[in-house]
């Protein structure tokens, strides 16, 4: 089958590599049918030194189960799933705690033998516990929206929820990306009674408006900082949602919490030391966020996009097959797209 590879920066190809087939009693064999890129696929796309044989990348991927190991239940050929950005046996200790991301017997897509989303078909380790059965079909147009399951929906949930967002909360979300965005819609949908979204791309802030953000902050570092505390009184805002993973969207996400606020990080981060000193002590502010557990939220999410009160799936701008992956990466790198759709 065609699959993508990283090889390193900006080294992108797509490539035969063998069929995915059965190897453990727990897995399965997905044939993909929507994939994508994430912003978080960026970093090694910038940064990754050069090697010689490429590894597999992708970890967003819905598609139809072809084939089910002897110890799987609950799904059968031809089911519809979708797969969330770690795989899981979803009933370990962790994962009963809605902590699949640590879970006892789980990875990651695209280490350790276990195929990558950016391919034609996936073997998928832990089938039962990992993947989630979608009841619409193949051409159903909700299938970009239920991509979003995978990752970026969860995400921006995850940092709302860990916020503490709910009816009367006031919140700043940091980054205009498709976790940004996901986010907005997110605290929208837990009840938020503000939502400040700041960014810079008018393209996106519109979207994000759409979704649900009331003002929009263009300016960034202090002079965005200080826009924000004038819009509020001078007190910041409950919650801060920082999407971005660096350094100074941390620095902004500290300088608009309100006293007694909390600030949630689900942007990977890239620094090594969050800049949290006594000023912040005093105020009283919660630093949380991290890696979302997608496998907790998609039963919660589900029926939001099912019965269309939610359209996550519109943070795709652009839609390319297998083959034009490394262009979506470029595009995605220059700022030209928000968010690649695959189409295998």
């Amino acid at each position: 089958m065609r699959a993508t590879l990283i090889y390193g920066a900006g080294d992108i190809r797509v490539e035969n590599v063998p069929d995915p087939k059965i190897q453990h009693p727990a897995d399965a064999v997905v044939r993909v049918l929507r994939s994508c890129i994430c912003g978080s696929d960026l970093w090694p796309y910038a940064s990754r030194p050069a090697t010689e044989h490429g590894d597999r990348i992708g970890h967003e991927f819905l598609g139809v189960v072809e084939d089910t190991g002897s110890d799987v239940s609950g799904l059968k050929a031809s089911d519809l799933v979708v797969a969330p950005f770690v795989w899981a046996d979803n009933t370990c200790d962790f994962c009963a705690e809605g902590l699949q991301t640590s879970c006892r017997h789980g990875g990651q897509w695209g280490a350790d033998g276990v195929d990558g989303g950016q391919g034609e078909a996936v073997r998928v380790p832990q089938a039962q516990g990992t993947l989630v059965r979608l009841p619409v079909a193949e051409d159903s147009v909700l299938l970009p929206s239920l991509l979003t399951l995978s990752d970026v929906l969860c995400t921006g949930h995850h940092c709302a929820v860990t916020a503490g967002v709910g009816p009367r909360t006031t919140v700043t979300v940091v980054g205009d990306g498709a976790v940004g965005l996901s986010a907005v819609l997110a605290a929208r949908r837990l009840g938020a009674e503000r939502i400040i979204l700041m960014g810079r791309h008018r393209d996106r802030t519109d979207l994000g408006r759409e979704f649900g953000a009331t003002d929009v902050v263009a300016e960034r570092g202090e002079e965005g900082v200080e826009r924000v505390r004038e819009l509020t009184g001078g007190d910041g805002t409950h919650t801060v949602l920082e999407c971005v993973g660096t350094l100074p969207a941390m620095e902004m996400s500290l300088g608009v919490v309100r006293a007694g606020g909390s600030v949630s990080r689900v942007g990977a981060p890239q620094y090594a030391e969050v800049p949290m000193g006594f000023p912040d002590f005093m105020r009283n502010i919660t630093l949380t966020g991290g890696v979302a557990p997608a496998r907790a939220y998609i039963g919660e999410l589900l029926p939001d996009i099912l019965e269309g009160r939610i359209l996550p799936g519109r943070v795709f701008d652009s839609t390319v097959s297998l083959e034009g992956v490394p262009d979506g990466y470029r595009a995605m790198a220059d700022r030209t797209a928000l968010k690649v759709l695959v189409q295998p």
